[in-house]
């Protein structure tokens, strides 16, 4: 915007998107009580991969001893990132582990015991004059401490703000959204360390050499939104503000966030830098503000422990690499009425088959449900052709047919109706009367899609290298078939020349008319004797 007046206009009215729910919250069963830590864990589990993109390469081996903050894993390639010892201990293993994940598949882990120590490495040097630091310089840190999105989507900051940095970015979107039912961490960080997340994102800011900043946060919240309009009153940042918006799943999606603040859309298959716009999570830009001042990388984090199924709910500052098991503990344990165990929200969470996968980077709820809670879904019946699911997608999809699709494993036709647009926001699933799992039949289609193109990458790589073989042994073929003619053709000019060179020599002409007498000589007397 050209002014501040023009800034402020826009933002006195709020836009909607299309669809959405108006669900249970349960929020204030986890807001009873201040953060808590969850305490050391006997045991930690560090995934090696913990976020969008390529797994982190480890540095360690069995054996080995480790200090809190250590970097234990580096990371591969341009979208991945590194991760850290959350303590001080002794790598107990490197091996295949259980982790939540949407299909209970597991994954290497380093997994460490801790020696209660919780020593930390040299850390690097606080950069305190931050907005004189070169963009460069604070793209680094963010990098090398392992920082990833933190509302759920994981995605490597470092890559995110470069994009940023490419595009003709005009405003910092921060999420304070949090619409997901039961969950309640960025809402309590925001009351809790709300000058830590501004000083966050005052370093965005500078970073992406922006103005103009819009906090989202749900109108459910009074307490975070005083904290942060608070917070934001004591700085310079004069082009901030924070926007009430509706409580409405799914609000907290990154599109959506956009559009009820902007009325502007982001295209489908686009992404909000395409708009000029670039979206960070809260619990994000606390983690920049301590790996910029404090030289903390991204080693723990807040998670909320909640559900008629835990004794006391709340939210824990924990450890990365914890398993649930500890956290559930440490929020009084379960309770008889625990049924259904939920890493997540109850909308886009999986479900864990068991208590003993780890907390990770991307790990904002662990819910322990109950049977009124989580009730055993009714059998499917065939779909209606009712459009409640159209009505209520986010995304202005045909759920419908992105089903019957997905169901005939048409996967060509499925991506005709924008298949990856799709957020596996739930609204679909929650409103379908023939209880279909629409939201299952969509990701069974976009992970049969990118296997097939993990495939096809595959088989491309190995026909080019085949075709560079080919080639290679080719061209080596026809260098060898060239020097053997070269060869011959330099022998055929010699032959002449010596022919010549002998006619020309006495000697060799003397030894050869010798020899012709002899043969004379003997050949006369042979016919003297017959």
């Amino acid at each position: 915007m050209s002014s501040q007046d023009d800034l402020d206009k826009l933002l006195t009215k709020l836009h909607n998107f299309h669809g959405g729910l108006h669900l249970p919250e349960h929020k204030q069963e986890s807001l009873q009580h201040p953060i808590a830590d969850a305490g050391l864990p006997q045991q930690l589990v560090i995934p090696l991969r913990q976020h969008i993109g390529r797994a982190a390469k480890a540095t360690v081996k069995a054996g080995d001893k480790v200090l809190k903050g250590e970097r234990i894993a580096e990371a591969e390639g341009a979208i991945s990132a590194p991760v850290h010892a959350p303590t001080s201990g002794t790598v107990k293993a490197i091996e295949v582990h259980a982790i939540p994940h949407p299909a209970a598949l597991p994954d290497t882990c380093i997994v460490i015991e801790p020696d209660g120590n919780d020593q930390w490495t040299e850390k690097p040097a606080a950069i305190l004059d931050y907005l004189s630091a070169s963009p460069d310089i604070l793209l680094q840190r963010i990098h090398n401490s392992g920082i990833v999105g933190m509302g759920g989507a994981a995605f490597p900051s470092h890559a995110k703000l470069l994009y940023g940095l490419k595009r003709n970015l005009h405003t910092l979107i921060i999420n304070g959204a949090e619409c997901e039912p039961y969950i309640t961490c960025d809402d309590i960080l925001m009351q809790e360390r709300a000058d830590d997340i501004v000083t966050g994102i005052e370093i965005i800011l500078h970073l992406l050499g922006l103005e103009r900043c819009l906090i989202g946060i749900e109108d459910n919240k009074p307490d975070a939104i005083a904290a942060m309009q608070q917070a934001i009153k004591v700085t310079s940042l004069k082009r901030t503000r924070v926007i009430e918006i509706p409580t409405i799943y799914p609000s907290g999606g990154e599109k959506q966030l956009i559009q009820l603040m902007t009325g502007e859309e982001v295209p489908s298959d686009g992404l909000p830098a395409d708009i000029g716009m670039v979206c960070h999570n809260v619990g994000t830009m606390a983690a920049v503000r301590d790996a910029v001042l404090d030289g903390r990388p991204l080693i723990s984090r807040i998670v909320t422990i909640s559900g008629e199924g835990i004794s006391e709910p709340r939210n824990l500052h924990a450890l990365i690499g914890t398993p649930i098991s500890h956290l559930i503990q440490a929020a009084g344990g379960y309770t008889d009425k625990a049924r259904q165990l939920v890493y997540g929200g109850p909308m886009m969470g999986i479900s864990l088959p068991d208590d003993q996968v780890p907390l990770t980077k991307g790990g904002n709820c662990v819910l322990a449900l109950s049977e009124n809670e989580a009730p055993d879904p009714e059998k499917a019946r065939a779909c209606i052709r009712c459009g409640k699911c159209a009505d209520v997608c986010p995304v202005k999809l045909l759920p419908q047919q992105l089903y019957w699709y997905s169901h005939a494993k048409d996967f060509d036709k499925v991506q005709d109706y924008n298949l990856f647009d799709c957020i596996e926001c739930g609204c679909c699933t929650h409103v379908c009367p023939s209880n279909i799992q629409l939201v299952h039949y969509f990701r069974f289609a976009k992970t049969e899609i990118w296997k097939q193109e993990e495939e096809k990458r595959k088989a491309d790589h190995a026909r080019r290298r085949h075709e560079a073989r080919t080639a290679r042994l080719e061209r080596i073929a026809a260098e060898r078939k060239s020097r053997l003619r070269k060869k011959k053709e330099d022998l055929e000019q010699k032959k002449p020349a010596a022919g010549k060179a002998d006619a020309g020599d006495p000697k060799k002409a003397a030894i050869e008319a010798a020899m012709k007498r002899v043969a004379d000589k003997k050949k006369a007397a042979q016919e003297k004797q017959q």
